[in-house]
């Protein structure tokens, strides 16, 4: 098969589009042909070398795509299925445990399905099952605009929280027409001046973000980090706490999120699209920042 690989850590140019062998699934996994893998920060970050993989590699977590073969209950050949895969989604096949998957709902595409699972879990789980985000609460997102932060600013919507996210002058009508009801411009205000009593604050940006979030948490409050270490003494000095985690696979949150997804609740931006073979360029824009939802590669056989 056809696949993007790494044999060394670097920039883009490390991406190399080769032959390599097809996987195989053990038991409790299956084979999916993948039509559409998505690109996330972590993978240009993995390519750079932030943690300690062996070589060589192929990246990706997210993939959409036809079940060939099957050893997992729930699962047959020919099921259209999206989620994380275990052997690298930038291929044109990848196995997956299936714990990891669900089928793909006929109202959303490979494209569209593909873009979900670590942006949707991470925002889910950052929301609800570490903020506790309940409705009629305060929510404020970091980086509202980008992959992970606009689909959090239309769950905390979608629960019933007052939801306030922060972007760039360009992405406020884009923030706002998501259903935010405030909009923050990081560039011009001191978000710890401009938003208070906040219930969950959610940072998916990173750098010093992270630490001015605290100001704006009430007694109480909880900020959650994906990019960060936790400034929990900051926060343990107003009576809150500061959390960091990693998403963990879910197939009934991957179910749930793309049918809010699939019925139109939540709204999926695509910022671009690009054939696997241009991973290279789908990096470098990802790897640019300030990109608006997610960037997704198509993946032909």
């Amino acid at each position: 098969m056809r696949a993007v690989v790494i044999h060394e850590t670097g920039g883009p140019e490390v991406l190399s589009f080769e032959d390599v062998e097809r996987p195989q699934p053990g038991e409790g996994e299956v084979l999916i042909e993948v039509k559409a893998a998505s690109v996330n920060p972590i993978d240009w970050k993995i390519r750079r070398g932030v943690r300690e993989i062996a070589m060589p590699k192929i990246l990706g977590n997210d993939a959409s795509g036809v079940v060939v073969v099957s050893l997992a209950e729930g699962f047959a050949a020919g099921d259209e299925v999206f989620g994380i895969v275990a052997s690298g989604g930038y291929a044109q096949f990848a196995t997956a445990p299936a714990g990891a998957i669900a089928k793909k709902p006929a109202g959303l595409s490979h494209e569209q399905a593909a873009c979900l699972p670590v942006a949707g879990m991470t925002a889910w789980q950052a929301l609800f099952d570490h903020g506790k985000l309940d409705a009629g609460q305060r929510a404020l997102i970091a980086g509202g605009a980008g992959g992970v932060g606009h689909l959090a600013v239309q769950f905390a919507k979608h629960a019933g929280a007052h939801t306030i996210a922060t972007g760039s002058p360009r992405n406020r009508d884009f923030i706002l027409g998501l259903g935010a009801d405030e909009y923050v411009d990081y560039t011009s205000q001191d978000v710890g001046e401009a938003v208070g009593d906040v219930d969950v604050a959610f940072d998916a940006v990173g750098g010093d973000t992270t630490a001015s979030l605290v100001p704006t948490l009430r007694e109480g409050g909880v900020l959650v980090t994906i990019a960060n270490a936790p400034p929990e003494q900051a926060a343990a000095q107003r009576g809150a706490r500061a959390v960091v985690f990693s998403m963990s696979p879910s197939s009934e949150q991957l179910q749930g999120i793309a049918a809010l997804v699939a019925e139109g609740t939540v709204r999926l931006e695509i910022a671009e699209s690009f054939p696997l073979e241009e991973a290279r360029k789908a990096h470098e824009l990802s790897e640019a920042g300030h990109t608006r939802g997610k960037i997704v590669l198509t993946v032909s056989s």
